[in-house]
């Protein structure tokens, strides 16, 4: 008896045993098995330590980008900056040269006819000035691009907490406050990155889509590898750009030799 009440323990212990959390991917695998094969495969294709060429790594990505809808190609540039260094931030805008394959939102804040009329010539999607102010508030924030000329910011500032989280606060360093609407919405609209050291020293952004072609890729990748060796701090010592990645919004990262990244 006295083996059977001990038999009756275990079995209850193991029973009552938490079970083990698995991971968002595992589950994702796991509803979704083929897409688990996919990713599996698109793994065993990234050789473990080697360093690619741009033009390699491009290839590869695109090619392990299986995913029914167009992914987004995306780079990861970690930066050898001091974080706690505050004049180590880096920080700006980069145009690409060959767009960023999806359509772009851009609000503008105005108050004068004129740059009421710049906004909507340019082809701003929502111009407004205490109305659009009223809207974000009630959690309406339909747009990518927030721009300001610099007579509205007092207005803006209403918003901060609600825009700056979100990365939509409109910024003189980015080009989004400034005098001249028409000209920052036609860039945004055109296609452009804004980007910003992240934890970690990380610099991250979109460039593209896996349906570019890969010269398109390689050109949007250099642009933004070069505004990012323009950003470079003037107090930095030491290695900058200490390990680039790219990857697609499905697939794997790969490593890409930062010298084929920053050649003209």
């Amino acid at each position: 008896m006295a083996t059977k009440n001990k038999d009756k323990k275990v079995d209850s212990a193991a029973s009552t045993a938490p079970a083990k959390t698995k991971s968002k991917k595992e589950k994702s695998a796991q509803k979704n098995p083929l897409g688990g094969k996919r990713l599996a495969a698109a793994r065993a294709a990234v050789v473990i330590g080697k360093q690619y060429q741009l033009s390699e790594a491009i290839k590869l990505v695109k090619d392990n980008a299986k995913a029914k809808f167009d992914e987004t190609v995306e780079i990861a540039i970690n930066l050898g900056i001091d974080l706690e260094a505050t004049d180590q931030a880096v920080r700006g805008v980069v145009p690409m040269p060959k767009g960023l394959g999806k359509k772009v939102t851009v609000a503008v804040f105005a108050n004068d006819p004129n740059k009421i009329k710049d906004a909507k010539s340019a082809g701003a999607d929502i111009i407004g000035a205490e109305d659009l102010v009223e809207k974000i508030n009630s959690g309406k924030i339909e747009f990518d691009v927030c721009i300001a000329s610099p007579d509205m910011m007092p207005m803006v500032s209403k918003v901060a907490k609600v825009l700056g989280p979100r990365g939509l606060m409109p910024n003189p360093k980015v080009g989004t406050v400034t005098p001249d609407v028409a000209k920052a919405v036609k860039s945004a609209k055109a296609g452009q990155v804004e980007f910003r050291s992240e934890k970690g020293g990380v610099v991250h952004a979109g460039i593209g889509k896996a349906s570019f072609a890969e010269k398109d890729l390689e050109e949007n990748i250099k642009a933004f590898a070069q505004a990012i060796k323009a950003a470079k701090p003037a107090s930095l010592k030491g290695i900058y750009i200490k390990k680039v990645t790219l990857s697609s919004t499905m697939g794997p990262g790969v490593p890409v030799d930062v010298q084929s990244l920053l050649a003209a």
